[in-house]
């Protein structure tokens, strides 16, 4: 044959991930802290942070970074590093992670999907003989939910230096426990320094928890950022009272201060002045005594606010507090509230936005820019290096925090080929 007629050699297929691997992971850590719903027969998942179903699940996730050859190392919030060698092994790392604590009515894929395809990741390099210029890391961070202490992202915020050691560890859950207790009662309070070393570069692949992807038939959306985030404790002190002898007009009814409250979340976003992004949800309402004959005369609940621009955020938080204080006066009670957590709007780093894109077109799927509405791992990285995230679909318009949480095999299996084609991009820088 003529050399000038000769077929030019083809490229190297890409490094792909065994996607039933993966998704055989996820059913088994799913199993760590399952339940089964009572009203629904849909098997769950409750791994609140640091209580004994997080420790096993912790354990069952060290062990399987072990098992892929990993290094692995604990901090003192608890955060766990699994760590393999690059061919210039001083240079900093890329990581790749998220969480795997949940809330208490999860499915088996928020969080877990970015650890246990991390570790894939490795799986897939190992298998190849593929050893990276820099270091790799996958990590899961401690109580990323916010579910049990109140304060989301916890562990990747101190990592980063947002909220110091001490503070951490004197959070308090429901029933007084504080995260320094739950972490030595797990046995995962670490001796490596609580301040992160600055990777290189991280990345997170993490189901969308929303309808949008699915909605649009699309295979993969490309985070360009993650939304601005205010959470209000707010406590409401009425008067307990008989719920038949005590007359209307001389009632301080704390119950009907805090549906005041949350009928006026509602109103802030139908009004329009806030944009179309804003969110407002009031998830906790806990009245006290709780009893269907007294009038409660006290009540904890919940105030979630959220929009991707951080001024706008700030005017809907501003009139929320200022509403606290008509309530208590048309109702009679005492409101005190206690911000919880406070986030920025984050945009993730351009260049690995566009990796993460090129990584999508050359696997042929389609994708598009996304705004992350929860919270993530990520946001809190992306204070100490560039850092980027993935989303994968979900079935069930997206539906998560619930049994009902899917996302199929081909869609975890896509979703963690980009995340290894975009770490194989970084690492060998």
């Amino acid at each position: 044959m003529n050399p000038e007629n000769a077929p030019a050699p083809s490229s190297p297929a890409p490094l792909s991930i065994q996607g039933d691997r993966l998704y055989r992971s996820l059913a088994a850590l799913g199993e760590i802290g399952s339940y089964v719903d009572p009203h629904t027969g849909l098997t769950g998942v409750c791994r609140l942070a640091l209580t004994a179903a997080d420790g096993a699940g912790r354990r069952h996730v060290v062990a399987e970074m072990r098992a892929a050859g990993l290094e692995v190392t604990v901090d003192r919030i608890g955060n766990v590093f699994g760590r393999r060698a690059g061919r210039d092994d001083a240079l900093a790392p890329v990581m790749m992670g998220s969480h795997i604590d949940s809330v208490a009515t999860a499915g088996r894929f928020d969080g877990c999907l970015g650890v246990l395809g991390a570790i894939e990741v490795v799986r897939t390099l190992n298998d190849a003989g593929r050893t990276t210029r820099r270091p790799v890391v996958a990590a899961f961070f401690t109580e990323e939910e916010g579910a049990r202490f109140g304060t989301d992202m916890l562990g990747s915020a101190v990592a980063t230096g947002r909220i110091p050691l001490a503070d951490a560890y004197a959070i308090r859950d429901r029933h007084g426990r504080t995260v320094r207790e739950e972490l030595e009662a797990i046995a995962f309070v670490g001796e490596r320094s609580e301040l992160l070393e600055p990777p290189h570069a991280y990345l997170e692949c993490h189901v969308e928890q929303g309808p949008v992807l699915r909605a649009a038939g699309l295979d993969l959306g490309v985070v360009t950022g993650v939304q601005a985030i205010c959470w209000h404790e707010v406590t409401i002190v009425g008067k307990s009272a008989h719920a038949g002898t005590t007359p209307m007009s001389l009632r301080a009814d704390a119950g009907v201060a805090a549906a005041r409250i949350n009928l006026k979340l509602r109103e802030l976003v139908a009004s329009g002045r806030f944009g179309a992004e804003l969110r407002a949800t009031m998830g906790v309402i806990a009245p006290h005594p709780g009893l269907i004959n007294v009038v409660p005369g006290r009540v904890t609940c919940s105030v979630d606010v959220r929009n991707p621009d951080d001024a706008i955020l700030a005017r809907a938080e501003a009139e929320v507090v200022a509403f606290y204080d008509e309530v208590a006066k048309l109702e009679g009670v005492s409101i005190t509230h206690r911000r919880t957590a406070r986030t920025p709007f984050v945009p993730f780093a351009e260049r690995l936005r566009a990796l993460i894109t090129a990584a999508a077109a050359a696997r042929g799927l389609s994708h598009e820019p996304i705004v992350s509405g929860a919270g993530h791992d990520a946001q809190e990285l992306a204070r100490a290096c560039p850092a980027g995230m993935i989303f994968v679909p979900g079935e069930h318009d997206g539906i998560s925090h619930n049994p009902r949480e899917l996302s199929t095999s081909a869609q975890c299996e896509n979703g963690v080929n980009v995340l290894l084609d975009t770490l194989l991009s970084l690492a060998d820088e």
